[in-house]
């Protein structure tokens, strides 16, 4: 059983023109789309599948400030605020609490490194408190041990990755904007050189302006008009169970054996924080130098995988013609298959943490493409070498919380107005430069 995600009811007909197009419909795409029309634009959201059913769906619903990279922190915040300003003027639920974070260790190197995160985070302002082991055990009471100590971030929260992409994208359309799902954008047209159209699968649409926000797909789609965007996919793996716990067990908790997030229906989300599969591209393969950094980092958390990502195209470095079926046609949807080791590893972490959860079926298991930058910040940029378009992907796996934010700055970029913070971090020419000794501590 897949991911659970809500349906909702789209447009059927392409209009001609637009004053912008938005490519994706994952949270950065539907926020983006959502900011330009509520400023009174001309918007249409083009998503080859369903909205919301790629990454966007498929991740843990947290919304979070703590432990951020210091370059992703204001936007964290900004973000936070916006989820609540969004679901007021939608006037739909998009499962956004600010529930609070626990994070438990008992490992001291980790608590330190929390602490250090701290001292920096607290100076921006950020409510962010270091547990001792009696505070960290007593909000750790549902696992039944003792903690060496924790954070809490009260300020945090989570919301519903089932509804929030499919609920803003009907704020788009209360605001005017055009929604099409099972549409393609194929490619770009130019007029002296500056974007003129976005051509679908059903046609042309007439735009000065373009958004890319296409997740894992937006490399190769950038690649058709000679633009480098250097990334990669991790495939992650995540199971839910219940619902039927216990009220104490924490809404959102993380630890190193395993995280455990409350969904809005009662079920559980499990994931091992940082674990995935690298399955084999070409795209990655072309990147390989410049994603090392990275790859040793974390080696220790990732495993080698095999050809589905190849298969399902994503990352393919070849050229398509805009007449005939692209890749973003034969795979509308990528929906890869979990790793089954990750998944039985997974339950039996999360179980052996929570007990209240040992008795729970499992509900679903799922896995999803998540896509990277180098340093694993995200690309947010109207200035990548193609005059009208717009980058915003890369996102790294923590992009669902911020997708609101990220959606004003694109939207920002666009209407050329003062950004909500800013954007200099988000440049793509950054990784022109080796990328040795450009992964942040924090």
């Amino acid at each position: 059983m897949p991911a659970p995600l809500m349906h909702i009811e789209t447009h059927s007909t392409l209009p001609a023109q637009a004053d912008c197009v938005v490519i994706g419909g994952g949270v950065v795409g539907v926020s983006a789309a959502y900011w330009l029309a509520r400023a009174g634009q001309k918007v249409v959201l083009l998503e080859k599948g369903r909205i919301g059913a790629e990454q966007s769906s498929r991740n843990w619903g947290w919304c979070r400030q703590q432990n951020r990279d210091s370059r992703e922190l204001p936007l964290s915040t900004e973000s936070l605020r916006l989820w609540e300003e969004m679901s007021r003027d939608i006037g739909e639920d998009l499962g956004f609490r600010r529930c609070g974070l626990l994070y438990l260790s008992n490992d001291e190197a980790e608590i330190e490194g929390w602490a250090k995160w701290g001292r920096f985070a607290r100076g921006e302002g950020v409510d962010t408190r270091m547990l001792s082991a009696p505070e960290a055990s007593a909000r750790g009471a549902a696992t039944g041990k003792g903690w060496a100590g924790g954070v809490w971030s009260p300020s945090d929260g989570t919301a519903d990755p089932a509804r929030a992409a499919p609920l803003i994208a009907k704020g788009v359309m209360q605001h005017g904007g055009v929604v099409l799902q099972n549409c393609a954008a194929r490619g770009l047209e130019l007029e002296a050189g500056h974007v003129s159209a976005v051509v679908t699968e059903a046609g042309p649409i007439r735009t000065r302006q373009v958004v890319m926000a296409g997740g894992a797909w937006a490399s190769s789609f950038l690649h058709q008009r000679g633009i480098r965007f250097p990334q990669s996919a991790v495939r992650s793996s995540i199971l839910s169970v219940g619902p039927g716990a216990a009220a104490e067990v924490p809404p959102a908790l993380h630890t190193k054996g395993a995280s455990v997030t409350r969904r809005t229906d009662g079920a559980f989300t499990m994931a091992i924080s940082g674990s995935g599969t690298l399955d084999l591209t070409p795209g990655a393969l072309k990147e390989a130098r410049h994603f090392a950094p990275m790859a040793l980092k974390r080696w220790r958390v990732l495993r080698p995988g095999g050809l589905q990502a190849w298969r399902a195209g994503f990352e393919t470095r070849r050229h398509w013609a805009l007449d005939k079926e692209t890749p973003m046609e034969r795979v509308r949807i990528l929906d890869p298959v979990p790793s089954k080791a990750l998944i039985a590893k997974t339950l039996s972490a999360a179980r052996a943490l929570m007990p209240a959860l040992r008795e729970l079926p499992v509900q679903a298991t799922w896995a999803g493409y998540i896509d990277s930058t180098p340093d694993g910040v995200p690309v947010i940029d109207s200035d990548i070498g193609l005059p009208g378009a717009t980058l915003a992907a890369g996102l790294s796996g923590h992009g669902f919380g911020i997708g609101p934010g990220v959606g004003h700055l694109v939207a920002d970029l666009v209407l050329g107005r003062a950004p909500l913070t800013s954007v200099a971090q988000y440049r793509l020419a950054r990784f022109e430069k080796s990328q040795w000794g450009k992964i942040a501590e924090f």
